[in-house]
This record gives structure tokens, C-alpha cells and sequence, in this order.
């Protein structure tokens, strides 16, 4: 893809698509993007429909929030908590994941571009 612009005083300047251009446009950054989506969207729903029931019933719900569960910690201090315990689970997940499903199309991306070929 060529692309012609003026620059100040010189005047049209011809150039070509960089090798991000020319990645970003190739099937296999779509494939990449793709199997990014099927963790981050399902992922991020859990989490935020999770927390989203934590605020409704801290708001709506503050009775069943103060039910003590034992000595001095109630329910909602233990929703609290376990908020801090699902997003580590989160990354836990995500650090499992990667390596697997996501690290070797961008490594074999990132070599491509580094190198000059085309993807």
C-alpha cells in the first residue's frame, strides 16, 4: 500500500506501508486478536458480573452483607476478599493460558516483523 503526503515545503513525500501496517492487516494478527478475545471477553464478564453482585448486594442487601460468619467477619467482608482472591485467579489463569494458546503466534509474528518478511 503505497501513501502519498505532502510535507511542508518539500512536497509530496511517496512512501510505503511499515511492517506494522503490513501485520496488522495479515490474517494471522486477526487470528491472534481472535484467540486473545476468547479469554479476555468470557474472562472479564465473570469478573465484572462477580463484582457487580458484590456492589448490588452491598447496596440492596445489607442485611444478608452483615451476616457474621464467624468472630467478627461477615459475608460482605468475605465477598470483599474473595474479590482480591478471583482477580489473582485471574492472572494465575491468564499466565497458564498464554504460553500455551497466544505466546507462539506472537513470537512467530514478532520474528517476522524483526526480520522484514512479510506475514
Amino acid at each position: 500500500m503505497s501513501v502519498t503526503q505532502s510535507s511542508p515545503g518539500r512536497g509530496p513525500v511517496i512512501g510505503t506501508s511499515s511492517g506494522y501496517e503490513l501485520v496488522q492487516g495479515s490474517r494471522e494478527f486477526r487470528t491472534l486478536r481472535r484467540r486473545l478475545g476468547y479469554f479476555v471477553v468470557p474472562v472479564t464478564v465473570m469478573f465484572l458480573g462477580w463484582y457487580f453482585l458484590y456492589v448490588i448486594l452491598a447496596a440492596f442487601a445489607p442485611g444478608f452483607m452483615r451476616i457474621t460468619v464467624f468472630g467478627e467477619v461477615n459475608i460482605g467482608l468475605c465477598f470483599g476478599l474473595l474479590q482480591f482472591g478471583s482477580t489473582f485467579l485471574i492472572a494465575l489463569g491468564f499466565g497458564r493460558w498464554a504460553p500455551r494458546n497466544f505466546d507462539p503466534l506472537a513470537a512467530r509474528m514478532r520474528q517476522r516483523l524483526e526480520t522484514g518478511r512479510k506475514p
